[in-house]
């Protein structure tokens, strides 16, 4: 099964270099035991667009959805067996990039 483990800044910042060496250490780990899918860091909400075309006509907004202090940073799709493998490998992934994370399996059709 696959997960999203996203990544939740609280305003830290980018990442240091050695939290930027811990995610590689990471990342490593998580393509030589098979569970890597795909990852990314994500540009800060100064940068988000907003489209909204629920209606007759795009409503385009700049900035993010939402405002709050906390703001989605990056993220982790992998493959796993199981819910207890992929919180392990969160954990270890909030480790290494010294930030809080959460967890969602994705829905299968």
């Amino acid at each position: 099964m696959q997960y999203l483990i996203s990544v939740i800044d609280d305003g830290a910042g980018r990442a240091t270099p050695s939290e930027d060496a811990a995610i590689d250490v990471f990342n490593d780990h998580l393509q030589a035991e098979g569970y890597w899918v795909f990852a990314g860091g994500l540009g800060t909400t100064d940068a988000a667009t907003t489209i909204d075309n629920r209606g007759d006509q795009a409503v385009v907004t700049d900035g993010p959805f939402l405002e709050s202090k906390e703001y989605l940073a990056g993220f982790w799709i992998i493959e796993a067996p199981d819910l207890d493998v992929v919180l392990k490998l969160a954990a270890e992934g909030s480790k290494a990039c010294h930030r809080k994370v959460e967890v969602r399996p994705f829905l299968t059709a």
